[in-house]
């Protein structure tokens, strides 16, 4: 099993409609991905606005890649999300799954 993550720092006042995204149109699109397995959002409060870490678990780097396609790293950031972000991780960090 493999956990991708992801950070971005909202603007304070776009956090609640990327939480709506997310719930719309990322998660309903990754749980038509064979091999997704789950994804949690994280928020916290910080200086400057909302940061947010998103964690998905995947059954194998080949699952990610028909999300992320060939550069398994890249983070998949719509246009619409880019204008919600304050900044935004440009590449994910991929970890394996020990527990």
């Amino acid at each position: 099993m493999i956990s991708r993550h992801w950070r971005g720092l909202a603007k304070s006042d776009r956090a609640e409609a990327y939480v709506e995204h997310l719930r719309r149109a990322t998660l309903p699109e990754l749980a038509r991905i064979e091999g997704f397995v789950s994804a949690s959002i994280m928020r916290r409060p910080i200086a400057g606005g909302v940061e947010f870490l998103i964690v998905t678990l995947w059954d194998s780097l080949d699952a990610i890649a028909r999300f992320a396609g060939p550069d398994l790293e890249h983070a998949v950031v719509p246009e619409e999300v880019q204008r919600m972000m304050i900044e935004f991780d440009q590449h994910t960090r991929h970890y394996d799954v020990v527990e």
